[in-house]
């Protein structure tokens, strides 16, 4: 959803490394990540994670996290993908799935509100989680078009807030479930974080924009500083 379909992504604040197409066939490039992830580790997270062509070690190493929370937040998605791969292959495939500092947002659409507590309760279930916001909405009404445009909304905020120098683009997850927008990740300040959804709401066909952005804590004063 936060992606074009069909291609694999570079992971931005999240430890997507698929979207919402290519988790049909998931089960082979889960052994891929999880292989990936260990050879990492094992390497002392020093040598970049590489998947579909893009290099994540060089993306976290960017963002305004540390590099041992943002591989952390990678095993943490690995972990609750694998839970739910296990769990049904159908529920794995209609939800979609956010990591950032340990906060876990779901979004998506299941069939039955069963399936969206079973979600709930696998995503608590991966170690390292501090938080699942669940924002999974019941009964799949959405159509081919609809998937279309939530991809096309997604792509549209991405370039804008990509291409404003006023905005640190690459600390944002965006995730659009039936035209509503879900925002995670960190902001450089609450201005920074206005501007974003500023640009979300002035979308075309966007229903409502959920943010779930932390806005980073001012560096602390030092002694000479004056004023």
């Amino acid at each position: 959803m936060a992606t074009v379909p069909g291609q694999y992504l570079l992971v931005t604040n999240s430890a997507r490394v698929w979207n919402m197409a290519n988790r049909k066939t998931a089960p082979n490039a889960l052994a891929a990540l999880a292989f990936a992830m260990a050879l990492s580790l094992l390497l002392g997270g020093c040598a970049p994670l590489v998947l579909g062509g893009a290099a994540v070690g060089a993306t976290v190493v960017a963002q305004e996290r540390p590099v041992k929370e943002a591989f952390s937040d990678t095993a943490i998605q690995a972990s609750i993908d694998k839970k739910l791969l296990e769990f049904s292959v159908d529920i794995f495939q209609k939800v979609d799935i956010s990591v950032v500092e340990g906060k876990v947002l779901l979004t998506g659409l299941v069939p039955e509100p069963q399936n969206r507590l079973d979600a709930t309760r696998i995503a608590w279930q991966a170690d390292g989680v501090k938080e699942v916001i669940n924002e999974i909405e019941i009964k799949d009404k959405s159509t081919l078009g609809d998937a279309t445009r939530d991809t096309w909304i997604t792509t549209k905020l991405r370039s804008k807030i990509t291409f404003d120098g006023q905005i640190s683009g690459i600390n944002y997850t965006i995730d659009t479930v039936n035209q509503k927008i879900y925002l995670t990740g960190i902001a450089q300040s609450q201005a920074e974080l206005d501007r974003v959804t500023a640009y979300a709401h002035d979308i075309a066909y966007v229903r409502g924009v959920v943010s779930y952005v932390r806005v980073k804590e001012p560096a602390p004063r030092t002694v000479g500083d004056g004023g």
